[in-house]
């Protein structure tokens, strides 16, 4: 009868506190999203419009997380291992921790500082991450060679939907 009650309560907590995916998938940014800044690793800001303007041509994964979020840190064993099987693919990490300096520390004992990193100064709710519903993180995205989105939510890096939108891109 406890184990009973234990797993009830388990999976109406689950339910209660778990991530819902958006009702609409959206296949492109709004102008409000790109425009919005985020922070590099020097201070620099710059909009996401620029990022993505920088990956034009080539596809990309969007890999938002925190150095404070415990299923980030638990999913960054298979990011790395979808990073690895992707050489051709362009990975940018957008960072939500509260500070600038929690952020660096977050990267250096990651070893993250060779990969290409930004933060959202302004937090969570931003321009950005309200016109992607984001609910949780880690969160990844698929950005398509020019610029529109084609995996619009996922959770986990091993996500099967990310591979193969990464495989039908690159034909």
């Amino acid at each position: 009868m406890k184990n009973l009650f234990t797993a009830l309560l388990m999976t109406s907590f689950l339910l209660c506190f778990s991530q819902e995916v958006p009702k609409v998938l959206k296949t492109k940014f709004s102008k409000e999203a790109l425009a919005q800044k985020v922070t590099d690793v020097n201070g620099k800001t710059v909009t996401l419009s620029k990022i993505l303007k920088d990956h034009k041509g080539k596809i990309l994964v969007l890999d938002l997380w925190a150095s404070w979020c415990r299923d980030c840190l638990n999913a960054m064993p298979k990011a790395k291992e979808l990073e690895a099987n992707n050489p051709k693919v362009d990975f940018v990490f957008l960072s939500l921790d509260r500070n600038f300096d929690a952020w660096k520390k977050g990267i250096e004992k990651h070893e993250m500082q060779n990969k290409e990193n930004y933060w959202f100064s302004e937090g969570w709710k931003n321009a950005f991450n309200n016109y992607i519903d984001l609910n949780w993180i880690p969160r990844y995205m698929v950005i398509n060679q020019k610029g529109g989105i084609a995996k619009y939510y996922a959770i986990l890096p091993e996500d099967p939907e990310i591979q193969k939108t990464i495989d039908e891109l690159s034909k």
